[in-house]
């Protein structure tokens, strides 16, 4: 007999992927249990990439465009789903680049480091080849201004 819990693997159904909720979001099961789906973070954002994701409950669609860590959707949150500490970042997430990123084809492109505020994004030379791009980590905020300007969406957000 299989287990229940397994049933969606053997018939072929992905696994659902992580959801990038809005930021300084609760852990994920404590997020669930608090938001209500009231809305309320999603018409408060003034960038409008807080959206509707699964089961109704808000997520970020860098598409839309960036963070800009305002903490309009945190005072909105009246059930506490989100909650600011002091001096504690929106979250954790960084830039990731994939190998599909021009320059990794020898295709001149720096467009993502045109929109990164935080000078996360540089390119490093290389002999014989476009430079390639390099996410120093310490710096970068995880807000998503370099998914949407990239023309091949070889930038996304590891959760």
């Amino acid at each position: 007999m299989v287990d229940a819990s397994r049933r969606g693997f053997f018939r072929g159904r992905p696994r659902p992927k992580a959801e990038i909720r809005p930021p300084w979001a609760l852990a994920e099961s404590l997020f669930t249990d608090c938001c209500t789906r009231c809305n309320d973070c999603i018409d408060a954002c003034p960038e409008q990439i807080i959206v509707i994701g699964d089961g109704g409950y808000p997520t970020i669609n860098f598409k839309r465009g960036e963070c800009t860590f305002c903490a309009d959707c945190v005072s909105a949150c009246k059930p506490l789903a989100l909650v600011r500490g002091e001096d504690q970042p929106g979250w954790t997430h960084k830039a990731v680049i994939a190998d599909s990123c021009l320059p990794h084809r020898g295709v001149e492109c720096r467009v993502c480091e045109d929109f990164c505020d935080a000078r996360a994004i540089r390119f490093s030379p290389r002999l014989g080849g476009s430079p390639l791009p390099v996410i120093a980590a310490e710096k970068c905020t995880g807000c998503g201004a370099c998914l949407a300007p990239c023309p091949v969406n070889a930038i996304s957000i590891a959760v």
